[in-house]
């Protein structure tokens, strides 16, 4: 591929609701600036941006994947993101790295909740934008229903920039706006110039006042010109809306039928004219040797620097890092500093990804966008010279909240299993394993409940381990609600040296819920002897790792040991550890023993008009709501306390009470006496894993 200097580079992410047709406007793209040589299809599983086996099985994108398109002197790198919610973690790694957005909307469905997600997170970074109106060729679509939910959502900055002609309910060609001319299609995607319509003109002109009140307020003399009734020409339209698309006070929207090639060529060359290069905007990071920022602004003439947005793990195509220029010239053979790990490695060979395959560079540009093979380096990682070593910001992703427990199905296979999972980890930053040791189970944490289920399918598909996945255990604990005395003695003889520890403890409540126990001893002339005191402890110690209620960790108990007896011949350490042991699980037992659940604080963030249903939902969990703010968005920020328990299976409840729009996060509080009920469930179940 031919090398692009950074005034000749696009990096457009393609953002948008599941299902809105993202990968079906990006095989189009592919197909006519002759990537590929036929058109793709998501339902046959041949596109060139859904390549996984997982994304063909279940026909819709899974991770975000690059095409470099040509478009006459101009390469534009497209990612291609998934719009389902449970991978918003591909979506924020290519917005990290993207310069602009193609927000695609079903012309059907209208504007959904993964547009509005998608324009949060243009905001973020940014990004100027184009509304693509996508499947225009259905019957039932709709520009104008689009173009006013835009509008009323996000207001004048909203302008259509084409039109669609429609006869018979058939999409049959467009109206330029800029140009004010129309245009027919002929065999498909090839167009004539036609009249436009009468039936089009009164949103014509409406669209068209839009249009030229944005221009006007480019500029006082605009403005004068503007109320002076002025015509602006054809490039003085251009040219503002290049400017004003670039600081996102134009969001233009256009349309088209992808299957159909229809409105497509169209948009490409709108990203070219008005999508700004990467030398038009600014990244810096710091530098590490000087500590000071270091204003990298994609300057090709600056030392050489990138952060790496992604990172591809394949057990067939081997490790990428997808890295993004800030600096610089990168050339095969360059030596490059990992600043976070502060190593050096050298460059064998470059790479640019059309879809699933590497083709190799000999440079990339500041600005552009490309891959580097085998390297040991992470998502987020930059790479610099020793000379001049900058630092970039990590990328920021969603936190993950939803976890299950899993196992290896076949024994043996753990290792395996944890191998996989670290390089799906390397590719996929929303997923998290830990090692949950207190309840001898391996959880994994991701983004939903789908999002867990294709992990295990591409652990089997892909590194040939099956994991079970299931229902997590609660981390709970045992405690004490009152006092007991008890009397434990631990003699044993079978010939030779017998055994003989003989302790008298009071157990009660420490108060203190973060320490397991508190040990004292107040025993006075020599009843036990000191040198045993420690084994006692150990065995109050060790009773405390496995309750005796229901098997889980004790907290906050205080044992005093007071008197007892020993035998000067057969009293050991064991002998006392043991006595003290049995003494625990007898006084524990007598001291009005209980079960205590862990409790979350709990925000959830909902459109106004679903805080109703959140709130109801809530209280069936045993949630206790404490306050609910206005996010001066639309949105109410509810705050609970809740039973970690009942936090199985929130998110998808959320997603399905809200359409997706709802969003939560929580962290541990505290522990909480659990109700009665539960707790008697709790030890029924331990006793039947026990036996």
């Amino acid at each position: 591929m031919n090398v692009y200097t950074t005034d000749k580079i696009r990096n457009v992410v393609i953002l948008g609701h599941g299902g809105s047709g993202k990968t079906s406007l990006v095989e189009s793209m592919a197909y006519l600036s002759g990537i590929t040589s036929r058109l793709g299809n998501v339902a046959e599983g041949n596109t060139i941006s859904d390549f996984d086996k997982e994304e063909i099985k279940r026909k819709f994108s899974i991770s975000t994947s690059m095409v470099p398109i040509i478009w006459g002197d101009t390469k534009i790198n497209i990612l291609d993101t998934p719009g389902y919610f449970d991978f918003a973690g591909e979506a924020e790694e290519a917005a990290a790295a993207a310069d602009a957005a193609v927000i695609v909307v079903n012309g059907k469905n209208g504007v959904e909740v993964g547009t509005e997600k998608a324009w949060e997170l243009c905001e973020k970074y940014k990004l100027p934008r184009i509304f693509y109106v996508s499947n225009m060729d259905i019957d039932n679509a709709s520009y104008r229903k689009v173009v006013e939910a835009l509008t009323e959502r996000y207001g004048k900055k909203i302008s259509p920039i084409h039109m669609p002609i429609r006869e018979k309910e058939t999409f049959v060609g467009y109206v330029n706006i800029v140009k004010m001319k129309g245009r027919r299609y002929v065999n498909k995607n090839e167009k004539v110039e036609c009249e436009i319509p009468d039936y089009s003109r009164e949103y014509l002109d409406q669209y068209r006042e839009n249009l030229l009140e944005a221009v006007a307020e480019t500029s006082e003399e605009m403005m004068d010109r503007y109320f002076g009734g002025d015509e602006f020409s054809e490039a003085e339209i251009m040219a503002a809306l290049h400017t004003n698309i670039s600081d996102g006070s134009i969001v233009p929207v256009t349309m088209g039928a992808s299957l159909n090639l229809q409105g497509i060529l169209i948009l490409l060359d709108d990203i070219v004219s008005y999508f700004p290069s990467p030398e038009m905007r600014k990244v810096a990071g710091i530098n590490l040797k000087s500590k000071e920022v270091y204003e990298a602004n994609y300057n090709f003439a600056k030392a050489k620097s990138a952060f790496i947005f992604k990172t591809i793990v394949d057990p067939f195509i081997g490790k990428y890092s997808m890295i993004k220029v800030a600096s610089g010239v990168i050339k095969n053979d360059d030596t490059l500093y990992n600043v976070n790990t502060d190593s050096e490695e050298r460059i064998s060979k470059l790479y640019v990804f059309e879809g699933s395959k590497p083709v190799e560079v000999k440079e990339l540009h500041a600005g552009d966008i490309g891959a580097i093979g085998k390297l040991n380096a992470s998502t987020g990682d930059s790479l610099a010279t020793k000379a001049t070593p900058v630092q970039y910001g990590k990328i920021d992703v969603s936190t993950p909240y939803t976890y299950k427990r899993y196992k290896a199905k076949n024994k043996g296979e753990e290792d395996k299993v944890a191998q996989a999972l670290a390089k799906i980890a390397q590719e996929d930053l929303t997923m998290r394993s830990v090692n949950d040791g207190e309840n001898r189970q391996t959880l994994i944490y991701g983004m939903g409940d789908q999002h867990l289920d294709i992990i295990a399918s591409k652990l089997l598909t892909k590194y040939k381990v099956e994991v079970e996945l299931s229902k997590p255990k609660v981390a709970f604990r045992e405690t004490i609600r009152k006092s007991s005395d008890v009397d434990s003695k631990y003699k044993k003889q079978s010939g030779g040296h017998g055994q003989y520890g003989h302790v008298k403890m009071r157990f009660s409540p420490s108060g203190n819920l973060e320490e397991a126990y508190e040990f004292e001893q107040v025993v006075v002339g020599g009843a036990v002897p000191k040198n045993y005191f420690p084994a006692v402890e150990k065995g109050i110690q060790d009773s405390c790792v496995k309750g005796p209620l229901a098997g889980y960790p004790v907290v906050g108990v205080k044992a005093v040991l007071y008197d007892g007896s020993y035998h000067p011949v057969d009293s050991s350490e064991m002998a006392f550890k043991t006595a003290a042991s049995q003494a625990f699980k007898k006084g524990f037992m007598e001291a009005s023993p209980v079960l205590l659940e862990p409790i979350a604080s709990l925000k959830v963030t909902v459109p106004d008009k679903f805080t109703g249903d959140v709130m109801g939902d809530l209280n069936k969990r045993r949630g206790r709501v404490l306050g609910m703010n206005p996010d001066h968005k639309g949105n109410t920020i509810v705050e609970a306390d809740i039973p970690m328990s009942e936090l199985y299976g929130y998110s998808t409840q959320l997603r399905s009470m809200t359409g997706g729009s709802g969003t939560y996060s929580y962290e541990f509080a505290r522990y909480e006496q659990a109700p009665n009920d539960v707790q008697d469930k709790e030890i029924a179940a331990r006793a039947n894993e026990e036996d």
